[in-house]
This record gives structure tokens, C-alpha cells and sequence, in this order.
């Protein structure tokens, strides 16, 4: 007797997107797998070269007189435009002043570019403006160029911003995920997860003993005390969309090596893990707009731990783990109770719309 397979359910579909799909999707824009995919099979095949395959934060560009400048580029697109912690106009300056640091660079120049609703209040594009001109100055950067665009009503979801940024590279080292060796210590500047749950808070709605807020700061200044320490730095990277996880993943690929941490010594403040659990999150893919990691030789981690204590925002830095030889692309995470698990990029798109 033969049995007649049982009806598809209604209303049912895979939580995980398939690749190679024919449309862009939310997850598209995640920071996870479909993010690389779309960047390895759309834009990596049709804007090929040198400075884009090194698949770091910003360009490293070499001018003629041998001079080097770090040169980066971003969107912002966040839903609410204000939060706890910031609003729409902080994270667009601190986001492109901290892609630069990542490169080594001191940040001076800064593009500025708004997309327009009409309808949309003026008061509150003011608001946006102020709060950009503010981080500036905090972030020693100029905002010297711009453009403005206006989209019909009902069109544009009220505001977006791009912004671009020059920085200035004055050290000799190349820091980058190549330079990444095994045995480099791998630090965190602070407590991960901020500005993700503040996003996702004020969405939900969640209300807590004190508010969770956003980490939004700019991060040149504990970068250029750690390389005017004279410290062998390899690499760093600011963890934003898909959070220190999907940060890990991307330099063990890029470099080519393994990288082991342990949760046990990765700092999640209470509040954030609180909310993370009600909500179902992971911290570890939980975006950050002011904490990264910096990789550089073991022996020299304890001088940049005390460096990093004095000068970067979130609290106490940490080592997290070590770069491994293999295999390569590979992290794992060593659980509280001394379980391994391998960390990968996620499939879909666990917080919509942060950054």
C-alpha cells in the first residue's frame, strides 16, 4: 500500500532564505550570508580591483608622492530616526568616522548626502543637521560637501542619509585583514549588543528599570592612541550590522586563518541580555555602533588593554580570543561550560533597519 504524502501546510514559509533568489530581500541588507552573496555575486564581479578585494572597512589608496588616505562610504536608513543614545544624523557621522579609524586613518573630511520625503518636517531636519554638526566637532571631522534630493510623498519613509569620508593614514603599518597573523590576540573595546536592543526596544516597545542606549560614538581617538603607543596593530573592525559574530567571520575569511573566543569573556551588560532574551536574539550578531575589536601580536596585548581602558568608550576592554592557523574562515566560540560551537553568519535578517 502506498502512502499519499500529507498537504503542504498554508500559510507556512522557510524562515531561511534561499541564495541566488531572483529578488533583493530585508535579509539583503542584514550584514549576514545573503549580504555576501549579493556582494560576491553583484557588485565584487562588476567593480573588481585591488583596494576592493582587500574587503575592509574603507579603500587604502596610495597617491603619487606615496601618501596614503583611507576613503569609505555609507547609507543610513535606521527606523526610528531617534533613539535612545543618538538619532539618525549621530550614527551617519560616527558610522563613516569610525569605517575610517578601522583602516588606520585619521578621519578629517566627511560628505553628507539627504534623501528627502516631502512632507517631511523641517524642525526635524534641523534637529538631524544639529546633531550631525555636534558629532563632527566631537569626532574632529569637517562635513565640507553634500547633496540634497527630494522623492515624492509617500515614497522615501521620510529620511535618508549617506555620507562618505577622507582620512589621512600616518602610520607605516598596513592595518588590514591581511596584515592578520596567527597568535594575534583578538581585544574588545567594551559590552556589545547597545545599539541593536536600543533600536529594538523603542520598536517593542520594552520598557526597562533604566533605558538601553544606543552606543553611537566615534572611535579615531582610542584607534590613534594605540597606534601612537607605537603597537603592532594588525587589524581592526568596528562591529556594526551582524555584530561581533559576522565581524569574525569576515576577517577569519578574508585573512584566511581561525579564530577561537570565549563567551565567558565576552561583556553583555544586563539589560541588553535581558532584552535579548525576551526578544529571542543572540548578542553576538547584535549590532554596534562604538565598539570593535583590534587584533594585534599577543605579547603586546596587555599595553593595548591599558590603553583602550583610558581612551574608548563601553567600559572594560578584553581579550577574547586568539587567531588560530585553520582551519581557515573558521571561528568557534567556547561556551561558558566548555562546549564548542562554530560561529557563522546568519541567513536572514535578525534586526531590521539599525544602521
Amino acid at each position: 500500500m502506498s502512502l499519499s504524502p500529507p498537504p503542504a501546510p498554508t500559510g507556512f514559509s522557510c524562515p531561511v532564505p534561499l541564495s541566488h533568489r531572483t529578488e533583493i530581500t530585508v535579509g539583503h541588507g542584514g550584514g549576514g550570508r545573503l549580504t555576501q552573496e549579493l556582494v560576491d555575486r553583484v557588485f565584487r564581479p562588476a567593480f573588481a580591483n585591488p583596494a576592493l578585494e582587500a574587503q575592509h572597512d574603507g579603500a587604502l589608496l596610495r597617491l603619487p608622492d606615496g601618501s596614503r588616505l583611507a576613503f569609505t562610504t555609507d547609507a543610513h536608513v535606521v527606523s526610528p530616526l531617534f533613539f535612545p543614545g543618538g538619532n539618525i544624523g549621530t550614527l551617519a557621522v560616527n558610522g563613516t568616522v569610525n569605517d575610517l579609524a578601522m583602516c588606520g586613518a585619521r578621519p578629517l573630511w566627511l560628505s553628507a548626502g539627504f534623501i528627502l520625503e516631502e512632507g517631511f518636517p523641517i524642525v526635524t531636519l534641523q534637529q538631524v543637521v544639529a546633531a550631525m554638526r555636534e558629532a563632527a566637532a566631537a569626532a574632529g571631522v569637517s562635513i565640507v560637501t553634500g547633496d540634497t534630493k527630494v522623492v515624492e510623498r509617500g515614497k522615501g519613509d521620510g529620511l535618508y542619509v549617506t555620507t562618505s569620508g577622507v582620512g589621512v593614514i600616518e602610520t607605516r603599518l598596513t592595518v588590514a585583514p591581511a596584515s592578520i597573523r596567527p597568535g594575534d590576540a583578538v581585544i574588545l573595546s567594551g559590552d556589545i549588543g547597545r545599539h541593536g536592543m536600543a533600536i529594538m526596544a523603542t520598536r517593542a516597545g520594552l520598557e526597562f528599570e533604566s533605558a538601553i542606549e544606543s552606543d553611537c560614538a566615534p572611535l579615531a581617538a582610542p584607534v590613534q592612541a594605540l597606534l601612537d603607543a607605537g603597537l603592532e596593530i594588525h587589524c581592526l573592525r568596528d562591529l556594526t550590522r551582524g555584530g561581533l559574530a559576522t565581524s569574525l567571520v569576515e576577517l577569519a575569511e578574508s585573512a584566511k586563518v581561525a579564530i577561537a573566543i570565549d563567551a565567558a569573556q565576552v561583556p553583555v551588560s544586563g539589560l541588553v541580555q535581558g532584552a535579548c532574551e525576551i526578544l529571542g536574539l543572540d548578542p553576538l550578531y547584535v549590532a554596534n555602533e562604538g565598539r570593535f575589536v583590534c587584533l594585534l601580536p599577543a605579547a603586546q596585548a596587555g599595553r593595548a588593554l591599558e590603553i583602550l581602558q583610558r581612551t574608548a568608550p563601553g567600559g572594560t576592554p578584553v581579550i577574547i580570543g586568539t587567531v588560530q592557523t585553520g582551519p581557515a574562515g573558521q571561528v568557534t566560540q567556547r561556551s561558558i561550560i566548555g562546549s564548542e560551537r562554530i560561529v557563522d553568519r546568519l541567513s536572514g535578517e535578525q534586526l531590521p533597519r539599525i544602521c
